[in-house]
């Protein structure tokens, strides 16, 4: 089995993944910072030290800034929903995923104003669209630092100056670069960064999270859920204080022992190291599906400008139809369909239809690519 569906969720995990989360519950088990007894302040730490990794590997200074909640599409919802209002200006692109498509229009429903930056047929928004869209009521930029249809990467840096010049927040979406391409909120101008721990973190599903640059005045970031926090228990309204103001209930914790593990790997393999593999695992596949009769590649068609993500179609087959064959005749999983962004489908001229998705990730091989050359080539 060759898995080359990375862009949706990793696999395999490292070992030190799931060791660590049978750790948890073989010998901790406990509900962080709602007791005081032994296993509680130690469920307690594992919880930091996912935070504070976690802080590392972004650039954060305080991991108290580190938010956590369930997936990228949570925290996505925290950073729109908590700072945007009636007759606020958004500015988006049109290669977004809808875990920003549709808080946004269910805010443009409701008064909220809506700009969405065209992208060529690469996938990529020129941030010079991103200027000329801003007004005086632009309240939030958001993007998506990489497709997740073709891995196209936006400049980040330039988007966020233009967002900071024009006094709006910028918020990345790192569902497909956290852990795989180098990230620091800091130096790249990101103001609210939402992140998944299940792709390119290597944690398990359920954990992600939002992180909160110091530039951000977490007065004007309302909570979109309130409950127990198991602070300040004595009083019936929400904690206004990090990381409690937005972090109700129970978490996840045996999945956050999970996700250190895996942001520990991504930290000791480096970020840097990760993203070379990627870019000549992307440049093989390139380079041996160029060229061939019948087979489309969508986006740059350079490496070194997009995660390992291709998408690609054959002439003459439905997407679904490849992706069945690879399957079944050659054990390669794959995505087909339009992969949650029909924004982004109308914008490469892939829609209704969409593409078959090749994502790679840290753990396949140049053998492994050979064999999905080889098995495209010989569909056509």
């Amino acid at each position: 089995m060759i898995y080359l569906d990375n862009a949706a969720t990793s696999w395999p995990k490292p070992g030190t993944v799931a060791r660590a989360m049978t750790d948890f519950m073989d010998n901790i088990g406990a509900n962080p910072g709602r007791s005081g007894h032994r296993l509680s302040v130690e469920a307690g730490r594992v919880v930091l030290e996912a935070r504070e990794k976690v802080a590392t590997l972004f650039g954060a200074k305080d991991p108290m800034r580190v938010v956590f909640g369930l997936n990228a599409t949570d925290a996505l919802n925290l950073a729109i929903r908590g700072t945007v209002r009636k007759g606020d200006h958004v500015i988006t692109g049109a290669m977004e995923h809808n875990s920003v498509m549709r808080p946004l229009r269910d805010l443009q429903r409701e008064g909220v104003e809506l700009s969405i930056v065209p992208a060529d047929r690469e996938g990529f928004v020129d941030p010079i669209d991103v200027s000329h869209a801003m007004k005086p009521n632009t309240r939030l930029v958001v993007m998506n630092q990489a497709s997740n249809v073709v891995g196209s990467l936006i400049p980040t840096d330039q988007i966020g100056r233009i967002a900071h010049n024009g006094g709006a927040l910028f918020l990345v979406d790192a569902a497909q670069t956290g852990g795989c391409y180098p990230i620091d909120i800091e130096s790249d101008g990101i103001d609210l960064l939402a992140f998944t721990g299940h792709k390119g973190l290597y944690g398990p599903q359920g954990t992600g999270g939002l992180v909160i640059s110091e530039r951000v005045d977490i007065s004007d970031l309302r909570p979109v859920r309130s409950g127990g926090t198991g602070s300040r228990s004595e009083h019936e309204v929400q904690p206004d204080f990090l990381p409690d103001k937005y972090e109700s209930g129970t978490m996840n914790t045996v999945g956050l022992a999970g996700l250190a593990a895996g942001v520990d790997f991504v930290l000791n393999e480096t970020v840097e190291s990760i993203r070379e593999k990627d870019i000549e695992l992307t440049r093989r596949l390139i380079n041996g599906l160029g060229g061939a009769d019948d087979i489309v590649i969508y986006g740059a068609m350079e490496a070194a400008r997009q995660t390992s993500t291709l998408s690609i179609n054959i002439e003459d087959r439905s997407p679904s139809s490849v992706g069945l064959a690879l399957d079944e005749d050659h054990g390669i999983m794959c995505r087909v369909g339009l992969h949650c962004s029909p924004s982004a489908h109308r914008s490469l001229g892939t829609f209704p239809e969409g593409t078959v998705r090749l994502a790679m990730g840290y753990f396949n091989t140049d053998d492994e690519i050979d064999t999905v050359i080889d098995a495209l080539r010989g569909m056509v």
